[in-house]
């Protein structure tokens, strides 16, 4: 599988789900490769196969068929398959998330929350915690709990977390969807700084004014990335 340094590779990747009997086909073999510090934006409607491609991307899920490789991990390829054990490994130390919806913890405080992957590896990361709330502009807010928190703060909170383990690759899913569209602009403008920082992002969005600020738009219907 060739790679080149590509943090994400991915040729002819597909997926398709049984439903009753019917087969559905979310990806329809698509190919596509992310560089270290590339802002890839995964532009597409509802149903379009966004999530699907962030959840393979991510090894959250297995594709059908096709190449697929992530931070120098071969995911799939072929008949061949990562072990469990080794999408766990990915997932922990190579990709972060981000979503729509924020899934913070209610009952934890802020450093608290961001602290949460830690506890895979055995690890506190307080200062590191701190460090990146500060960084997403919550250093004020550390000892607060998600419902004292705006949606914006809770989904800068979101953001620190994700960056705990320190990825390669940040998966976002629709990350600006539920917020006002300054807030939008002011997450969207720190993922900008991030990938100029070297991180590499998919950010999958149905937002065509956030699309055309990424670096590399692809544009996803009914399962095929359509050209232009």
């Amino acid at each position: 599988m060739k790679q080149n340094g590509q943090i994400v590779y991915a040729q002819n990747l597909a997926k398709s789900y049984a439903v009753g009997k019917r087969e559905i086909e979310a990806l329809r073999g698509i190919d596509f490769t992310i560089s270290p510090g590339e802002f890839v934006v995964l532009l597409g409607p509802s149903g379009a196969g966004k999530t699907t491609t962030l959840n393979l991307v991510g090894g959250l899920d297995r594709p059908t068929s096709g190449a697929l490789s992530v931070a120098g991990q071969m995911v799939a390829e072929g008949e061949l398959h990562a072990t469990e054990r080794s999408l766990d490994a990915l997932r922990r130390e190579q990709v972060g998330f981000v979503f729509s919806e924020f899934h913070l913890l209610p009952t934890l405080t802020a450093v608290e929350n961001v602290q949460v992957p830690l506890v895979w590896v055995d690890e506190s990361g307080r200062d590191r915690a701190e460090a990146l709330l500060c960084r997403v502009g919550l250093g004020h807010r550390l000892t607060h709990r998600p419902d004292e928190l705006s949606g914006g703060e809770m989904q800068r909170v979101a953001l620190a977390r994700a960056l705990i383990n320190e990825p390669a690759l940040l998966l976002a899913d629709e990350p600006t969807a539920n917020l006002d569209t300054s807030t939008r602009d002011e997450i969207f403008e720190l993922l900008r700084e991030l990938s100029n920082e070297g991180l590499a992002i998919l950010f999958a969005t149905h937002d065509h004014e956030l699309a055309e600020r990424g670096d590399t738009v692809l544009r996803l219907s009914d399962g095929v990335i359509l050209d232009g």
